[in-house]
């Protein structure tokens, strides 16, 4: 048992190192992040064990329809989900990416792409952060479209109110709502050009995100899954490196 251990970890640094060494070469990396990333963190996923709230269901209030019925029982849900994360703070995998952030150019162009709401990217350091759905932290005005960071929580007052009085929304993306233009766009433009792709903390499974690793390895990029668990994707990638990002990404940092 521990001569098979001890060819496992062997078998994983050679990949650690190999992947060290293409990251090397490479002129583009990307990263796509979901809430695996963030739930090593403490942050509750949308659909998890603390997703419930009251009686309703996630899937009923993530709606401009909710929103529109009845924006205060809405804003009471989103400000205890904001209050949730705010106890959390970023973890190594985090902070990781945020370094891979600060090689920019040297030796590669880095893109960080993520599902996640939760702003933990922005506090580990990370700049800029392609949000695809947004982010808790951001309020939106109804009237003007004005935005605005507000990192209160919990907020002074629900609902909250723009300058002009216009009532205000989180400036996250519900269902029904198309992703924000400019960011899909990035994430398609940077997929298309990526010498490696990483897959970290999802199964990229929810369109149109799902579609980006396979944009990448459509144009020659060696996509790499970080997961401890077995997704959709796993069979699809051309590396699986299984385990938390907290601890595989700073392996790879450190064989850079």
């Amino acid at each position: 048992m521990r001569r098979s251990v001890e060819l496992l970890e062997m078998q994983f640094e050679s990949e650690i190192r190999m992947l060290a060494e293409k990251l090397r070469g490479a002129r583009r990396v990307v990263a796509l992040t979901g809430a695996g990333v963030s739930a090593e963190s403490g942050v509750p996923t949308f659909r998890g064990a603390d997703g419930l709230w009251r009686e309703f269901r996630p899937e009923e209030l993530a709606t401009p329809q909710a929103f529109a019925r009845d924006a205060v029982l809405v804003w009471e849900w989103y400000d205890w989900r904001r209050q949730k994360v705010a106890a959390c703070a970023p973890n190594d995998g985090h902070r990781a990416l945020a370094e891979l952030g600060r090689r920019s150019s040297a030796p590669f162009e880095f893109d960080l792409v993520t599902q996640n709401v939760d702003g933990l990217h922005r506090l580990a350091g990370s700049n800029p952060v392609w949000e695809l759905h947004g982010s808790l932290w951001n309020l939106r005005c109804t009237d003007c479209s004005r935005n605005r960071e507000d990192r209160r929580a919990p907020l002074p007052s629900i609902p909250p109110r723009c300058e002009c009085g216009g009532l205000e929304r989180p400036g996250v993306v519900w269902f029904g709502e198309a992703l924000p233009s400019d960011v899909l766009a990035h994430a398609f433009e940077v997929a298309s050009c990526a010498d490696v792709f990483l897959v970290v903390g999802t199964s990229a499974l929810v369109q149109p995100a799902a579609s980006l690793p396979e944009v990448a390895g459509e144009q020659g990029a060696l996509v790499v899954e970080v997961n401890p668990e077995l997704t959709p994707l796993s069979g699809l990638v051309d590396l699986r490196l299984a385990g938390p990002s907290a601890q595989i990404l700073p392996r790879i940092l450190d064989a850079l």
